[in-house]
């Protein structure tokens, strides 16, 4: 079967575009019913796109680490949209990155907080309160292994590559590791 159209999604890039258009519109939803739609329907609609919007972060997380750990060329979504890599060999940990997922992990919260707090009450904000903080918790720790797991494999690459030259630039240096 011949499907044009999903041939656009193989690249992970093109995925994880798709993916945080759905998690953006979902989220824009959640917050416009929360704040403008009165009522059982914008509480219920509230909560519905919330949760539907932290299971796809959560989703993404997970598929990213999954990518990352599979040796894929992937640097973030800002980089699908505008080339933002830099030319400059870099080592340790992806420190840009890390803070770039921080922050849109700490504004997605805070806007989460706020809208819960102007939509719910008692229990239900507690619950909220809970449950946005876990999302963010399990985002953050997904993105600081995806940062470290990235900088082991080029750590990895940089020191395999140091000891070939070696090997094929000094026979000494390859006798004595026999």
């Amino acid at each position: 079967m011949n499907l044009g159209h999903v041939v656009r999604l193989e690249e992970f890039g093109d995925r994880s575009l798709v993916t945080h258009a759905i998690m953006a519109l979902s989220f824009v939803g959640a917050i416009t019913a929360g704040l403008f739609v009165e009522g059982q329907l914008g509480l219920v609609s509230f909560v519905a796109l919330l949760n539907f919007t932290a299971g796809v972060w959560i989703a993404q997380s997970v598929h990213s680490l999954g990518h990352g750990s599979a040796g894929g060329d992937y640097d973030g979504i800002l980089n699908e949209i505008v080339d933002l890599t830099d030319t400059t060999e870099t080592s340790g940990l992806d420190t840009g990155r890390l803070a770039r997922l921080f922050t849109l992990i700490a504004a997605v919260t805070a806007v989460s907080l706020l809208t819960s707090a102007q939509v719910l009450e008692g229990a239900l904000f507690s619950i909220a309160v809970v449950a946005v903080g876990s999302v963010a918790l399990v985002t953050a720790i997904v993105g600081f292994l995806i940062a470290l797991g990235t900088s082991y494999d080029e750590s990895m690459g940089r020191w395999t590559a140091e000891i070939d030259r070696q090997e094929t630039g000094n026979p000494e240096f390859a006798d004595s590791r026999k």
